[in-house]
């Protein structure tokens, strides 16, 4: 969580919060006695008088490095220990559970990618990241219509990670109910080299090579490995191969270029599939008859390229540009009986898809005064190329099954957004801090279908959404320990490629589906109760129309619908503290009520269910200690997760659980070398759990269950020349 360090003393106290906004009805609104408690606490932490002690200089906000404590916004920073050390840097699920408001669930095969959601956003996703804007170095992993991966995030290079939640994430543009940023290492001055082994259970193996370095123009890093697992489930082995580098050239002091490319290759990963009640209480290793009939499984593999170019142009103007470009190979076998696929307009049982992508994102940044107040403009613009190959296969050939069969579906298709964005952040005052923003957003879709055969007509289509999303939030500053703040603005969702690509009957674009426009509401308070203790507490509310949900799963394909109108309102907390004696507590909680307001026709959504994939409550605890004179490390970590129902009807939910995990190492230098010891044992308790659900899977296969009593064993060398 966060650092701690001194901030500069301010005064100034004046009326704190309102439960109402004036002027604005459809705005959602906090009950008085949840809006009287926040502030109850506020006072109690102000009456504390701390000293202001807080060091994480955030980025992802407002696009400037700055202190996060004094931002009217929800936003966490993970360090390179707390993602890499003691750790397999496989899955963002390792270390990012310490977020609040964040669900990050490990899926536990490779061919199934992580499920995060943020307040809510994006726990409908069975494939991909949906809902949240992806960067990874300040390049977008997210597609111009909103799906993003994070299998190529480097993990093993990552110096930290920024979680952004709440309305000031639509300043990033369509579907971002949160925004995740990593940000990969710099070099230091020399040249380091830095090996690495994990092994752990399920004959799982990591290995890792480092090289960087920094000459005073020249700043570099490049960071290979490569990971394989039989898997704790049956049918669920993969390997990985992951490249990241970054080459960071100043040529003057005034300006900065900088490169980073990213390769990932991952072939033939087994997909195990969903279970249904029965043989997951029987037996959640297994994978059933239909994983092996067609041998289901996943390849995939991308390479991406990036540069951004920083510029000062005299003491108040900065220039920022940023060109990227990449391609991604996807080919997925699925469980689709051959029978299903007789239709003429069926597209198969094998996807495969090839994307070529681009984009460009400018940016100016000015210091001013307003008032004789500091005031800073960012003004941007930005537009997103996806040019998709998309081809169907039959999974079968004569009786022999799990194979590339007959072509069912060809088609171009081509995604683009074009974006201006607008922030400006203005102090008027010592006690007060104003941010506001402004983004219009304009997608567009079209699909030029190739395969017209017989009964199957030409699906050719298009359909765009447009939108512009206002954001304001503001800080008071009541003493220099205690900040409280507001914020209010509108989000917009678009649907991705996937989700318009299949409709449940017939063939050709789900163009039926809207795009789902939300308000949102957050206050908040973010204090020091003493130099080593911080605290932050948000309530929120997010009021949604047209949310699109899953209409069904069927055989690892989903298909999409609009759901009316939902809201969500819970509230995140979040206490760390750190001692000079090496000990260290962190406590992140996060309650959310997620419900359908409205009852869908021909659907099992009724308003008042609750929404499928999010769960009520989630409590993380960590608590670390470190003898610096030894190098010796202990900790020992806790997470409790409510149950979470599989489908709209609320007809079955993964159970409530709560597990364990226990880390030690050791840490020490040899001849020259710095040497990095764990060991790591995971659910500890060996309780039985369902990872992740797939929300409404039409066969009630809803459940992915996660490995029980797990070990891993690592070492990490580094060297400096």
């Amino acid at each position: 969580m966060r650092g701690l360090t001194r901030a500069p003393s301010r005064r100034g106290c004046n009326n704190a919060a309102s439960s109402r906004i004036p002027g604005n009805t459809n705005m959602p609104v906090f009950n008085r006695p949840v809006v009287s408690a926040l502030l109850a606490c506020s006072y109690a932490a102000a009456a504390l008088g701390a000293e202001a002690d807080v060091s994480t200089i955030v980025v992802t906000a407002t696009r400037v490095e700055q202190s996060g404590f004094d931002l009217p916004v929800s936003i966490d920073s993970l360090n390179k220990d707390q993602i890499q050390y003691g750790r397999a840097q496989i899955n963002l699920a390792e270390s990012m559970g310490k977020i609040p408001g964040l669900v990050v669930n490990n899926r536990n095969y490779l061919a199934a990618d992580t499920q995060i959601s943020s307040r809510g956003f994006g726990a409908r996703a069975g494939f991909g990241v949906r809902g949240l804007r992806l960067y990874s170095d300040g390049i977008p992993a997210t597609m111009p219509d909103g799906q993003g991966q994070v299998a190529h995030f480097g993990l093993g290079s990552a110096a930290r990670m920024e979680v952004l939640r709440g309305p000031f994430s639509v300043l990033y543009g369509s579907s971002s109910g949160g925004v995740i940023s990593l940000f990969t290492e710099d070099g230091a001055p020399g040249v380091q080299i830095e090996p690495s082994a994990t092994f752990g259970s399920y004959d799982s193996q990591r290995y890792g090579a480092k090289v960087s370095g920094d000459n005073g123009t020249l700043n570099y890093l490049a960071d290979l490995s490569r990971y394989s697992t039989h898997g704790y489930r049956d049918h669920s082995a993969g390997k990985r191969e992951l490249l990241n580098s970054k080459l960071r050239w100043r040529p003057d002091a005034d300006s900065s270029l900088t490169m980073v490319f990213n390769a990932i290759d991952m072939p033939d990963l087994q997909d195990a599939m969903g279970l249904d009640r029965r043989s997951y209480e029987a037996n959640p290793k297994q994978a059933l008859a239909s994983a092996y009939n067609y041998n289901t499984r996943k390849s995939l593999d991308q390479q991406q390229a990036g540069f951004a170019y920083e510029r000062k142009l005299g003491a108040v103007d900065t220039l920022n540009a940023m060109v990227y470009l990449g391609h991604r190979n996807n080919i997925t076998f699925q469980s689709i009986p051959a029978a299903t696929q007789a239709p003429a307009t069926h597209p198969g049982g094998v996807s495969a898809l090839e994307r070529d992508y681009w984009g460009v994102d400018t940016r100016w940044m000015h210091r001013a005064r307003l008032a004789g107040a500091s005031l800073t403009l960012t003004a941007g613009i930005n537009y997103e190329n996806m040019e998709e190959a998309r081809k169907g296969y039959q999974n079968f050939v004569g009786t022999l099954l799990g194979v590339q069969g007959a072509l069912r579906r060809d088609e171009d298709n081509r995604i683009h957004n074009f974006d201006q964005y607008l922030q400006a952040q203005w102090e008027p005052g010592e006690a007060w801090l104003l941010m506001a923003g402004l983004r219009h957003n304009t997608v567009k879709f079209s699909s030029k279908d190739k395969y017209i055969v017989g009964a199957n007509p030409d699906d050719s289509g298009s359909t765009d959404y447009s939108e512009t999303t206002p954001v304001l939030g503001v800080t008071w500053r009541a003493n220099p320990a205690l900040n409280v703040y507001a914020t209010l603005g509108k989000g917009f969702e678009t649907p991705t490629m996937n989700e318009l690509s299949y409709k449940r009957t017939g063939s050709g674009l789900n163009l039926a589906l809207q795009a789902a426009k939300s308000d949102n509401l957050e206050a908040g308070v973010k204090a020091l109760l003493s130099k080593n203790i911080h605290l932050n507490v948000a309530l929120f509310e997010v009021r949604t129309e047209n949310e699109i949900v899953v209409d069904t799963s069927l055989f690892g394909r989903t298909y999409y619908r609009n759901g009316g109108r939902t809201e969500r309102s819970g509230m995140e907390a979040a206490l760390a503290a750190a001692w000079d004696n090496g000990i260290k507590l962190m406590l992140a909680y996060t309650s959310l009520n997620a419900r359908y307001s409205d009852t869908v026709a021909g659907s099992a959504i009724r308003s008042g269910n609750k929404i499928p994939g999010i769960p009520h409550s989630t409590l993380a605890a960590e608590a670390s200690w470190k003898h610096r004179p030894s190098g010796f490390v202990a900790g020992l970590e806790m997470r409790s997760v409510s149950k979470i129902w599989v489908d709209d009807a609320n007809s079955d939910a993964a159970a409530a659980n709560t597990t364990a995990n226990l880390l030690l190492g050791y840490e020490q230098s040899l001849i020259g070398w710095k040497l990095k010891e764990f060991l790591r044992v995971d659910n500890l308790g060996d309780r039985r759990i369902s990872g992740s659900v797939i929300v409404n899977e039409g066969n009630k296969r809803y459940f992915e269950p996660a490995p029980g009593r797990n070990w891993l064993l690592g070492l990490n060398l580094a060297r400096s020349f």
